[in-house]
């Protein structure tokens, strides 16, 4: 029976009915009949926390295995039965990070529990953001502590407030860009020198130049000097050096990632790290290195794709070797 006949029938049998005085009290039945509609009225529209906007943002999910596109809530259904979630973005984007932090929204609804990665922190400052998500420390401290990126504010605090208020785990994956600079400029040579602090990059580093990760990685650096130039010696020497500190990112990221899924207390938690796209597309870079660090584990890729018109994309066969999920977006 819908919804405004249970109420009427209740409203004519109960409520009139009962009456002691009067089993079909006729002259109330039109006042009574007039009331149903604001018994039926909406509830008050949902409270959104202080300080947070909700806008839409336009968005198209792609299943790479399935070759169809799908839709968000879908994504979101098979994402919460990964181990870890490797989400790649466009830096600069600002739907990229929003659809980044209802992500989270979404899988936290779907009651998972969750622990939160991101490229975005270093490892020596790891103890300043877990003070400041365990509500120790406040927003000053940790900020003048942990040498956030230039657009923290925008792009990755409403994914910390989140972690924050829902008590998930932060890790700062990422090698100290001081020893990636140094690895780029020196080379290994740098990791030997570390002493005390060489914990702060991965133990387990295979970084031999060469192969399609580190083709890509010289061919997004512009790195291609002419075969036979004088300086080509030195250019390959450069691009290995390049190559190197990228790698050792990428597996001190893998390696925090790991430690993180392993060392883990009570239930176990969906790792979803944060990324810039290159260290995880194709399956190569960080997530490579994760997988070998957790195999037999499902270790999910998604890259974000900030495109011109998202109604008429249509990935390519390079595409669908991207990632497992391709969310398109709207360049902003």
């Amino acid at each position: 029976m819908a919804g405004g006949e249970v109420e009427h029938q209740e409203l004519t049998e109960t409520s009139i009915d009962s009456r002691r005085d009067a089993t079909n009290n006729r002259p109330m039945i039109p006042i009574l009949l007039a009331l149903i509609p604001l018994l039926q009225s909406a509830p008050a529209p949902f409270s959104h926390p202080p300080g947070v906007t909700m806008t839409y943002v336009p968005e198209r999910v792609y299943d790479t295995q399935r070759k169809a596109f799908t839709d968000f809530e879908s994504m979101l259904a098979d994402l919460v039965r990964a181990d870890v979630v490797l989400v790649g973005e466009q830096h600069n984007d600002p739907n990229t990070h929003a659809l980044e932090f209802a992500m989270l929204e979404g899988l936290l609804r779907r009651h998972a529990a969750l622990a939160v990665g991101l490229e975005m922190f270093e490892r020596d400052v790891q103890g300043a953001v877990d003070e400041y998500v365990r509500g120790t420390s406040t927003e000053e401290q940790f900020l003048a502590a942990s040498r956030p990126w230039p657009r923290y504010a925008t792009d990755y605090r409403p994914i910390v407030e989140l972690a924050r208020t829902e008590h998930l785990a932060v890790i700062a994956s990422n090698v100290p860009r001081r020893i990636a600079s140094g690895l780029w400029k020196n080379g290994m040579s740098v990791i030997d020198g570390l002493g005390n602090d060489r914990g702060l990059a991965a133990r387990d580093l295979e970084c031999a130049a060469g192969g399609n990760y580190y083709n890509r990685f010289i061919e997004q650096m512009g790195e291609h000097p002419p075969s036979g130039e004088p300086a080509v010696n030195d250019a390959q020497a450069k691009n290995d050096r390049l190559y190197l500190a990228q790698c050792v990112k990428d597996e001190t990221m893998a390696e925090s990632i790991a430690e993180a899924f392993r060392n883990g207390t009570g239930s176990r938690a969906t790792i979803v790290h944060f990324n810039g796209s290159f260290h995880t597309d194709y399956g190569e870079g960080t997530a490579e290195r994760t997988r070998r660090r957790l195999p037999g584990r499902r270790v999910a890729v998604i890259s974000m794709i900030p495109v011109d018109d998202i109604d008429t994309v249509a990935p390519d066969e390079d595409g669908l070797r991207q990632a497992d999920y391709l969310v398109f977006t709207t360049k902003k």
